[in-house]
């Protein structure tokens, strides 16, 4: 047969392994490279137009179609879900794929949503907006790679009972989340309580907070200009500011204190850990981790491994407790402006680029 005359390629659910979601809670966990920068609308209005961002030889480049508007950081915690699951399931020795099989009800409950019918059409929204969001990024590009284009999620279905009511779902990640995931190095733990948070900017700003700051005592700072920045936000940057404010007055972050500083006329937020509610959650993951950790609004929202019977997968307590989080800041840290060698200062920290 000629290449002209091959069929065309099956589905990657019939060629992958699924990965069968157990019942229960598995301690969430974040991809550190989705913590930090601009891949989620952060609006629950629809977005459709790009985000473009740039630092150094970083860019991330992330486009919506107007059917479906760009996935949403409610919509990222979707994916939030599959990671723990994943790392949940490889710390006990399971097989883990990229293709994992669930029922809605697992995933709405453990992200904190309701389980009613509006919120199951809610959830298949999300999954459209995951699947019809692209990137482009030269993060993790490999050695002969400039550039690499996915969607978050590769392909979605749902199994049905005659009377229309889903008992499961399943869907494939893309190769890029998924190496993101195994790489223990690139997963940190989040605070449950991030599923409560309710707005979209300090949703984002409690993941930049549990990246940079992590649980170093002087915390980390960064210019607003800089923030507004990395956040891909649609708003100007005077109205950004006063988000942030608002946030500050608040303190809605779990685990992290905010305050505002004055240098000159720069505006800055300095972020710093605080009465972090748990101890680590990251069972053998690298352990740069947070505190301890609702709504999907309008954002919308076989096998390998986890039959297990009853509840899922707790990990025991670990042990060992790292402070600093410095090498995960390579892009940020304004130490590397320095000609000092990368030494960090003795007083707080700071983030520029």
């Amino acid at each position: 047969m000629s290449p002209r005359q091959r069929p065309l390629s099956l589905s990657e659910r019939s060629r992958l392994d699924p990965f069968v979601v157990a019942t229960g809670d598995a301690s969430p966990r974040d991809q550190r490279d989705l913590m930090e920068r601009p891949f989620f609308s952060l609006a629950k209005a629809k977005r459709t137009s790009p985000i473009h961002y740039q630092a150094g030889d970083i860019r991330v480049e992330v486009f919506a179609v107007p059917e479906h508007g760009m996935a949403t950081i409610w919509d990222a915690d979707i994916l939030i879900w599959a990671a723990s699951q994943i790392v949940e399931a490889a710390n006990l020795g399971f097989q883990t794929s990229r293709f994992l099989r669930f029922t809605p009800y697992q995933l709405l409950t453990a992200i904190g949503r309701q389980t009613g019918s509006r919120d199951y059409r809610l959830l298949k929204g999300a999954l459209a907006r995951l699947q019809s969001t692209v990137i482009r990024t030269t993060i993790r590009n490999g050695e002969h790679w400039r550039r690499q284009q996915f969607s978050w999620i590769n392909e979605w279905g749902e199994c049905t009972t005659r009377d229309g009511r889903v008992e499961g779902m399943e869907f494939v990640l893309p190769d890029w989340l998924y190496r993101g995931v195994i790489d223990r190095s690139l997963v940190l733990a989040i605070d449950p309580a991030y599923f409560r948070l309710t707005g979209g900017i300090e949703r984002w700003l409690y993941r930049v907070a549990r990246k940079h700051a992590g649980r170093q005592p002087a915390g980390w700072t960064f210019e607003i200009a800089h923030l507004h920045a990395k956040s891909g936000s649609q708003a100007r940057i005077s109205d950004f500011a006063i988000d942030i404010r608002r946030i500050v007055a608040r303190q809605p972050l779990p685990g992290y204190r905010l305050a505002l500083e004055r240098a000159g006329r720069q505006e800055r937020l300095h972020i710093r850990p605080i009465n972090l509610s748990t101890g680590s959650v990251d069972g053998v993951v690298d352990a740069f981790e947070t505190s301890g950790a609702n709504g999907i609004g309008i954002s919308g929202a076989a096998a390998s491994g986890l039959r297990a019977r009853g509840s899922q997968l707790t990990l025991s307590p670990e042990t060992a407790i790292r402070s600093l989080n410095l090498e995960s800041n390579n892009e940020s840290n304004f130490l590397l402006e320095r000609g000092d060698g990368g030494k960090p200062p003795r007083g707080r920290r700071s983030a520029r680029s």
